[in-house]
């Protein structure tokens, strides 16, 4: 039986553990996900933690964005654990396509906003500390000059970085991206992957995102996610993956 100070010994080692960040934003214990108690994926044990960097590789169709999808709460896991030390307020997202009618009239900047819309109401006007933010998070990804572009006139690479500020509003600690450097030039592969490498190291943001180009994941992650046949396998480098 643990003492009064056993207890309060662990309490702060815990409540030490979290400031420090050694604690997971977001863990999962022998979960098995998919679509009507069909499981894509099974046995998955993995934790992502604060400033770490980790790509998730595999084929398409193999699970990947059931996998982001169901660590964003969006689908409900089928068994095990699912935890998070953080609201999901705190997730940003940036998914593989953005769902934007064309059609509708945006800047770059208006879709930039986009991530504030939790904390700005409906028809209210920008307040100044918002439009401070979105100036900041312009400036973070290297496009301030585009903000009042068409968001539809953009590069493929522009847009995706656009997209990432968007993420980047919600004031993130976990950010999570699906297939970034897809359908992009080589010059904005570039200049997205030093922007995700810099969110992790001078933010201490956790950043998982997927991607086909398994050697580019190798050059820059801390740790790999593989995904394949219903199965993860983990390759730690630098990140702590084990839960």
């Amino acid at each position: 039986m643990k003492s009064d100070q056993d207890v309060d010994e662990i309490k702060l080692t815990r409540g030490r553990d979290l400031i420090e960040g050694s604690l997971p934003l977001v863990s999962l214990r022998d979960v098995n996900l998919g679509y009507d108690s069909a499981p894509v994926l099974q046995n998955v044990n993995l934790a992502i933690y604060p400033g770490s960097l980790v790509g998730l590789a595999g084929p398409n169709g193999s699970g990947k964005t059931t996998l982001f999808r169901s660590i964003l709460g969006l689908l409900p896991i089928l068994s095990g654990s699912l935890s998070r030390v953080c609201p999901l307020s705190n997730f940003g997202y940036v998914p593989q396509s953005a769902a934007l009618d064309s059609q509708f009239p945006l800047s770059a900047s208006e879709v930039v906003e986009m991530g504030a819309y939790g904390r700005v109401r409906s028809y209210q006007f920008t307040p100044k500390g918002e439009r401070e933010r979105i100036r900041e998070v312009l400036n973070q990804i290297g496009l301030p000059h585009l903000a009042g572009r068409s968001f539809f006139s953009l590069s493929g690479g522009q847009k995706q970085r656009m997209l990432i500020a968007r993420a980047l509003m919600v004031d993130p600690k976990i950010m999570i991206l699906d297939e970034p450097l897809s359908g992009v030039d080589e010059e904005s592969r570039k200049s997205i992957t030093d922007l995700l490498v810099q969110l992790t190291r001078e933010r201490n943001i956790a950043v998982f995102f997927s991607s086909h180009d398994l050697e580019m994941v190798q050059r820059v992650a801390d740790g790999i996610v593989r995904v394949d046949h219903g199965q993860i396998q983990l390759e730690e480098r630098k990140a702590r993956l084990q839960p």
